[in-house]
């Protein structure tokens, strides 16, 4: 596919779902409509994180420079940064619909992960005044640290499609954020083994009617199978994939942002991105995961 037709198809994905969540009601309640639709801004900026470009100056630099004929309206980077902003919750609902579509909420097995999302670096985290009260000290098992900053936690579905995401400071127990993965999904859920505990686990059946299944510890003893087992590490591969494209192609790690609402839309954009990328793949017949058969020519 050329940049071309994804940029096309995107747009028409975005703006198709759009029109049938709000049907004849008005996103706006006053005031005039904006010169570049909503579905512009959208298609703009997931196809700018699609291609790594993951900041709103860097979105509006790349569409002015290149495609300004596609998208005449394009004003100022301000007002596109404050437009793009705005639609943090339409991001959100378009990101649901589609994955709805996809089967995510179907699906009887699903896949839940976290991940460190540092504010600034340790030693200046004394110092910092972003997200003060609202960021705080968590420990990252996979790079052995301490850091300042929010945890991501995601969940996906056996094919890798997003169902929820949420970023909690990183001080917030595993337990405790993993209620809101929960919403809208039934059946088996693999996790990592901070979600071990037997009475959490009958919470989740009572409550959620989830099976939860972790791998265990080195001081405990494995009552179940071995193929089970090497099925259990080999699927869980899964959720850890989506992250590494979460955090390598869409650098959902990275904060860049100084207030939530510009925080929030950051994680929905990436994520909306993610998810379309899927929707496509599928679409042309390919694996949902390999992005890279997605473009075959890049306009520079």
């Amino acid at each position: 596919m050329l940049l071309e037709n994804f940029i096309i198809t995107s747009y028409c994905l975005i703006d198709e779902t759009l029109k049938n969540f709000l049907g004849t009601q008005k996103l706006r309640k006053r005031g005039f409509e904006p010169n570049l639709s909503d579905s512009e801004v959208m298609t703009m900026e997931i196809v700018a994180e699609f291609l790594g470009i993951d900041t709103d100056k860097g979105a509006w630099e790349y569409f002015t420079h290149h495609w300004h004929d596609w998208f005449p309206a394009l004003s100022s980077r301000a007002n596109y940064a404050k437009h793009a902003a705005n639609l943090w919750g339409v991001t959100q609902r378009v990101q649901a619909q589609l994955a709805t579509q996809l089967g995510v909420f179907s699906d009887q097995l699903h896949l839940a992960d976290g991940f460190p999302m540092p504010v600034c670096h340790f030693k200046r985290a004394n110092s910092s005044r972003i997200f003060k009260g609202e960021a705080d000290y968590g420990y990252c098992a996979s790079k052995e640290e301490i850091y300042y900053g929010f945890k991501g936690n995601v969940m996906i579905n056996s094919e890798g499609v997003i169902s929820q995401i949420t970023a909690t400071a990183a001080n917030v127990g595993e337990r405790h954020s993993f209620w809101d993965l929960t919403q809208g999904i039934r059946g088996n859920v693999i996790a990592d083994k901070g979600l071990i505990g037997v009475d959490f686990q009958q919470e989740l059946r009572y409550f959620a009617q989830i099976n939860l299944q972790t791998a265990v510890r080195a001081n405990m003893k494995e009552e179940r199978s071995e193929d089970f087992i090497q099925w259990l590490v080999s699927t869980r591969r899964l959720v850890e994939t989506v992250i590494g494209q979460l955090t390598e192609r869409f650098h959902i790690e990275k904060i860049r942002a100084r207030k939530l609402w510009y925080f929030t839309n950051r994680i929905a954009r990436k994520v909306l991105a993610h998810t379309i990328a899927v929707f496509i793949n599928k679409q042309l017949g390919n694996p949902p995961l390999q992005f890279e058969l997605l473009l075959a020519g890049t306009k520079s």
